[in-house]
């Protein structure tokens, strides 16, 4: 664990936000074969200090749990279904507030369990969300029109929130 402190919830919302992160999380590239769960030592999810680096690019969870550990909070690799699911770490979270998961999915899927394959971003401020996809390729900010313009983002299943620190304290937000 760094003994430095985090930086503190963002100040200001949507693209002025995006611009204050570090470069290493503005300049990301989509890798689907990058997620939460994938097998080293191509993909170590999380080190004992958090997340892996993202210099080999990453999928929306990986992407938007680096951001979040930014923060000073800390998420486990969960795959989007195991998220939704999650009592421990996150609880659901209604409205979204800036730093909270949002996750965007097409609809139910049959056999699956609710989340099953969602997208996941992180919400930061009215109607802005810091996502990492395929279809732009780098991190954008995106209106939550845009999700509902797209089929495959098409549903809002909700938000979650971080309920831990990394250093195990309850996250002050």
């Amino acid at each position: 664990m760094t003994s430095h402190p985090r930086p503190q919830v963002p100040a200001v919302h949507g693209p002025v936000a995006f611009d204050a992160l570090p470069g290493a999380l503005r300049n990301v590239a989509y890798s689907g074969a990058r997620h939460p769960g994938a097998a080293p030592p191509e993909c170590p999810s999380h080190t004992a200090d958090g997340p892996a680096g993202l210099t080999g690019g990453a999928n929306c969870q990986r992407y938007a749990y680096a951001v979040l550990y930014h923060f000073g909070l800390l998420i486990p690799p969960l795959r989007s279904a195991e998220l939704w699911a999650d009592r421990r770490a996150t609880r659901r979270a209604d409205p979204p507030r800036p730093l909270d998961l949002v996750l965007f999915d097409a609809g139910p899927v049959a056999d699956r369990p609710p989340g099953y394959g969602a997208h996941l971003g992180v919400h930061l401020g009215p109607d802005q969300v810091l996502h990492l996809c395929r279809e732009v390729g780098r991190p954008a900010v995106w209106r939550y029109a845009d999700f509902a313009a797209r089929p495959r983002y098409a549903r809002f299943l909700g938000a979650k929130r971080a309920v831990t620190a990394n250093s195990g304290a309850a996250a002050a937000r």
